[in-house]
């Protein structure tokens, strides 16, 4: 059981997920520039777009957790699982990661960040 309330267990898997995002989103740039796509530009600048959004959003969450001296590290990783430890108000936890349900919720927040947080037209 765990003692750390919903609210910043969500701040904790942010700062989790929101790594995961950034390196998804950076190895697709990558991809753009040697793709051959006739115009490259709108692509890129999307992905760069959110991938500004999704950095900006993980400066929030880590400023948080920096102010309530929470502390988020990955221990070990094997083929199946990921194991993480949370520091919360001087309690110390250990949670595992079925690493498929880490992958599948990476990509639902690329799919929230592409088809929820578009960028505007000016």
């Amino acid at each position: 059981m765990t003692r750390i309330p919903e609210g910043d267990r969500n701040m904790i898997e942010k700062a989790i997920y929101l790594p995961m995002v950034i390196t998804v989103l950076n190895r697709d740039l990558k991809v753009i520039e040697i793709s051959p796509f006739k115009l490259k530009r709108p692509y890129s600048e999307l992905v760069e777009h959110i991938l500004k959004v999704v950095q900006d959003e993980l400066a929030e969450v880590r400023r948080y957790l920096r102010k309530e001296n929470i502390k988020v590290s990955e221990i070990k990783r094997d083929e199946s699982f990921t194991m993480y430890c949370f520091l919360y108000k001087g309690y110390e936890e250990h949670h595992n990661y079925f690493n498929p349900r880490l992958r599948n919720k990476t990509e639902d927040l690329l799919c929230y960040y592409f088809f929820e947080k578009k960028p505007s037209r000016d």
